[in-house]
């Protein structure tokens, strides 16, 4: 006999049920709304019946353009419950970027923020957003928008029942749609189904995961609109856990003040968030003494950053993840025989992208598809499957992202010999150097290690003789840059090559970023005309010692 269908929904029920005055606190441009499960789940419930009253249904999908608040918590739960899909937008992709996703999506209905209308009404297309049948406008006065049906969220809902009838929907019914940053082409459609949010969600509740208890206070700072906020929002639902959303561009001092007022044990987001707010707390007395764990994730953490969280009793627990994961898959948290190591191997494993998460398989091919050794040096692309990982693209076809059920995630990992994954880089960033691969984020993290850097990205450029050779682009704060690159280089000559030095190290007032705040390297790439020429500052791979 099979159990009841694993959907959404039971999250929210239950946690109304047993939690119902449990708190939602989000910041907002006027302030701070508060209220308990009991009124989340009431307004969840005002919401989908007026998304029903407006005609949508099982399989269409609605659009949001919004920021980290109570409207859209309140749309995590009420689209996906209509066996309809919440397809998150990100307002920070290229204007053409936008209109190409919701004219693939076929967006029927869209929920944007008062504070990002001018950037959607750029957006704008009539032939892109012909699918487009009505806007809800939350958060601030309705502004003038080019659609023709444009309504005030409050008004929307009003006098719709909190209570709806709710469809039976299955575990292979729709639920959410996310798309990639597109940073190697046109961005890809990524669909998640109710099984597969449900069994993600399952997965970070344990403690193999992100351990998140009714206890906790849950802050996430990584974006709604970015692959669910690492799907945060519906694992403090389904735990019965207090919510915090940080509202609008937040900075440091907000983030801070809100982990001193309303008690946040869990948060996350990328690291430069996180080196912002040490930055801040450098010239600011904070009490965080609630705050117990921050999930990065992203990129990886530089060891300095972990060090100096220790420092004030808050972890730093590193992720691995991905749209097409939904998308957690591998969290780094010590093995029992760990526990007791010196502090410098503890170190070493947590700074890894960790061990893949319980449910999931993987495996490390080369080249040719042969099983790498987990050896921790033996280097191959990451395979990956499981009931949250998907295996096709929305509305294409890509064959050369899966081999059957296994995605291949073109990262290019190790694994040692606890089976740690550990990301060399992405496949389009390792550094071929005259036939050897460099590492581009490990030269990165060594650089970032220095604590006059705020951010260094690393990309392979051209060469007449080694075919490339990677250039440093660096943002800091060193009024002497020659004793930072001295240092930088001494840096990564303990622990590498001497060839995997730098050829050049350029300074800049920010790296660029895409659309989901990584590094852009392809910006960084194009930048550099022309090839380095010989240089004596690195020793070819093939007369290394």
């Amino acid at each position: 006999m099979t159990g009841h269908a694993q959907t959404l929904r039971p999250f929210l029920s239950r946690a109304a049920q047993l939690y119902p005055d449990r708190e939602l606190v989000a910041r907002t441009g006027d302030g701070t709304v508060r209220y308990t499960y009991a009124d989340y789940a009431e307004r969840v419930g005002r919401l989908a019946s007026a998304l029903r009253a407006a005609d949508v249904g099982r399989g269409d999908r609605v659009a949001t353009v919004c920021w980290n608040h109570h409207y859209h918590a309140e749309a995590y739960f009420a689209v996906p419950t209509l066996g309809a899909q919440l397809h998150t937008i990100n307002p920070l992709l290229p204007a053409d970027d936008v209109r190409h996703i919701v004219a693939e999506a076929a967006d029927r209905l869209l929920i944007v923020d008062a504070s990002l209308a001018e950037t959607l009404a750029a957006a704008y297309d009539p032939d892109a957003f012909e699918s487009v049948e009505q806007v809800v406008v939350v958060g601030g006065e309705t502004p003038d928008l080019p659609f023709d049906a444009v309504v005030d969220a409050d008004a929307f809902v009003a006098e719709h029942d909190p209570d709806p009838d709710y469809p039976a929907l299955a575990g292979d019914d729709p639920a959410g749609l996310c798309y990639s940053s597109g940073t190697t082409g046109r961005p890809k459609g990524v669909q998640y189904t109710q099984r597969m949010l449900w069994s993600h969600t399952m997965a970070i509740l344990t403690p193999a995961g992100l351990d998140i208890a009714d206890r906790d206070v849950v802050m996430p700072v990584v974006p709604m609109f970015h692959i669910n906020a690492w799907g945060l929002p519906y694992a403090a639902t389904a735990a019965g856990a207090k919510h915090v959303y940080p509202g609008p561009s937040p900075d440091p001092a907000d983030l801070v003040d809100l982990i001193e007022a309303e008690g946040v044990t869990l948060t996350a987001g990328v690291p430069t968030v996180w080196l912002g707010v040490l930055e801040y707390l450098q010239d600011h007395d904070a009490d965080l003494s609630t705050l117990e764990r921050i999930v990065i994730g992203g990129a990886a953490p530089p060891e300095r950053l972990i060090r100096a969280f220790d420092d004030r009793g808050v972890e730093v627990v590193h992720g691995w993840g991905m749209t097409e994961t939904a998308p957690v898959g591998a969290v780094s948290h010590l093995k029992p025989d760990l526990r007791d190591a010196d502090y410098e191997t503890q170190l070493s494993k947590r700074t890894k992208q960790g061990l893949i998460l319980p449910g999931l398989e993987f495996r490390v091919v080369d080249d040719s598809g042969e099983l790498v050794p987990h050896d921790g040096e033996s280097m191959g692309e990451l395979l990956v499957r499981g009931p949250w990982v998907t295996t096709a693209y929305y509305g294409r076809e890509d064959d050369e992202a899966f081999e059957g059920s296994w995605l291949r995630t073109g990262d290019v990992v190790t694994v040692d010999g606890d089976g740690y994954v550990e990301l060399v880089d992405r496949a389009a960033d390792v550094i071929n150097s005259g036939g050897e691969w460099i590492s581009s984020q490990a030269l990165e993290n060594a650089i970032m290690d220095h604590g006059d850097v705020r951010e260094a990205a690393v990309v392979g450029v051209p060469h007449d003789r080694w075919g490339e050779r990677p250039v440093a682009y660096v943002v800091a704060d060193a009024d002497d840059r020659e004793a930072l690159i001295t240092d930088a280089c001494a840096r990564i000559r303990e622990a590498y090559p001497d060839w995997w030095v730098p050829d050049r190290f350029e300074f800049v007032e920010s790296v660029p970023k895409t659309a989901t705040g990584k590094f852009d390297k392809v910006d960084l790439r194009d930048r550099f005309e022309g090839s380095l020429d010989e240089t004596v500052d690195a020793t070819p791979p093939d007369e290394a010692e």
